[in-house]
């Protein structure tokens, strides 16, 4: 065979492998022309780009060589981190080296403003609190559990919230929060809401309602407000037991306040569909009354009656000897009547501004974010409180303004005929009283 064919056959052979390579040798394809010849492979990119001075042309050489950029500068160091505003750290800061550099009205209002009380009112409360914290091997320390605390009453803010500011879960938060509540209903409630009998209390008392209303021997106002409810589940909305009547979802207070706005009876007992009357009579403070268990022995004479200390209250309360209620709500009576249901109401307004500094200052009963189990205990340390800062003379916030009240007088109970009899006398007699003596002047 010719040597320059067999030269040809074995070159397409060879080409036919290197485009195939899959392809087995020993079955060569059929003979076929020659493909076109293939074009050179274009130039890669380069891995980085540099711009090139336009003078200058484009060398082939550092267009196809891989260079390595000069490596970047580095990062400046992270700011350095300072404690949350809320943080342990931020509060022993604040409490320890910086509080008693401060001038005190400067120092009180900006505790004020954080946990709603002055700062010598806040370690009062902790340090009566501190024994059952510790005993509580609560793994935050006590001030700073007490702070959370307060904050949390003082401005209504929810457990995410407070979770947030704090950095702790949110059962951690609620945890404190029912531990300092409880303890504050509990352990300071007998020390700081306490009925006035001693005689020394009991004549200051009725001194300082006898300047305000002009009526001898008061030694107490008394009035409900219900506490609304954040969350409750739809069954007890269903049944309206809970739904006052202002038409929201709420519990029922009742306090009785001296003439200095200082509560020293407080009770929640009822959900807010209940009336004064009934959640009064369910009260222990009642049940004392009634049962002759307190029996205030300061008694004055007026016209020849004898007159003991006594309560005053709206038409929606029972009128009883120990406690007296007016003659109407629209002043519709004769001028006698008229005169000692003005007197009187002057004497309410001391419990009347009592619940709206409670309001005022503790936003959290303004819409109640805690659990119904929780409730009385987180309103009754909220009144705690409020007498604490009453008694300290804290400055008193905007009052919380109540929605206007009406009612008809309850009904007389059986058991209750011969206190309402005694009441009716004993109203008469002062009013009779007290409009001789205006019209003397």
């Amino acid at each position: 065979m010719d040597q320059s064919f067999l030269l040809m056959l074995s070159n397409l052979l060879h080409l036919h492998n290197y485009l195939d390579p899959t392809t087995s040798p020993s079955f060569p394809p059929p003979l076929s022309p020659p493909p076109p010849p293939m074009p050179p492979p274009l130039p890669q990119p380069p891995s980085f780009s540099l711009p090139l001075p336009p003078s200058s042309p484009t060398s082939p050489h550092i267009l196809q060589t891989k260079r390595t950029p000069n490596p970047p500068p580095p990062p400046p160091p992270p700011p350095r981190k300072t404690p949350s505003e809320f943080s342990v750290a931020a509060f022993r800061a604040l409490s320890t080296e910086h509080i008693w550099a401060m001038e005190a009205p400067l120092r009180d209002a900006q505790w004020r403003s954080l946990y709603g009380l002055s700062y010598p009112v806040f370690t009062t409360v902790v340090e009566k609190l501190k024994p059952y914290i510790t005993q509580s091997q609560l793994s935050l320390p006590s001030d700073y559990a007490v702070a959370m605390v307060l904050s949390r009453l003082s401005h209504g803010l929810s457990l995410k919230t407070l979770a947030s500011r704090y950095a702790l879960e949110p059962y951690l938060i609620s945890k404190i929060t029912n531990m300092v509540t409880r303890l504050l209903a509990t352990k300071l409630y007998p020390e700081f809401i306490k009925i006035p009998v001693s005689r020394r209390r009991l004549v200051e008392t009725t001194q300082g309602f006898q300047e305000l209303t002009s009526l001898p021997n008061v030694c107490g106002a008394i009035d409900t407000t219900p506490v609304k409810l954040h969350k409750i589940s739809p069954d007890m909305i269903n049944g309206s037991m809970y739904v006052c009547k202002y038409g929201f979802p709420s519990v029922l207070l009742q306090v009785v306040a001296d003439h200095k706005k200082i509560f020293w009876d407080v009770c929640v007992k009822a959900p807010g569909g209940y009336d004064d009357a009934t959640h009064f009579r369910d009260s222990l403070l009642y049940n004392r009354l009634i049962s002759g268990d307190i029996v205030w022995d300061k008694a004055v004479s007026v016209r020849g009656q004898p007159v003991r200390p006594y309560i005053v209250g709206d038409w929606c309360f029972p009128l009883l000897s120990f406690l007296l209620t007016p003659y109407s709500y629209n002043r519709t009576g004769n001028p006698a009547q008229n005169a000692f249901d003005e007197a009187l109401m002057k004497g309410r307004k001391a419990v009347e501004e009592a619940i709206g500094l409670l309001k005022g200052r503790w936003k959290i009963l303004q819409d109640l974010n805690v659990g119904l189990n929780h409730a009385p205990q987180t309103i009754v340390a909220c009144c705690v409180l409020h007498n604490l800062c009453q008694i300290a003379r804290e400055p008193e916030p905007e009052l919380w303004k109540e929605p206007e009240e009406n009612g008809q007088p309850p009904r007389v109970l059986e058991n209750e005929k011969s206190c309402y009899y005694y009441g009716e006398t004993l109203r008469q007699v002062l009013a009779d009283d007290l409009y001789q003596r205006l019209s003397s002047r």
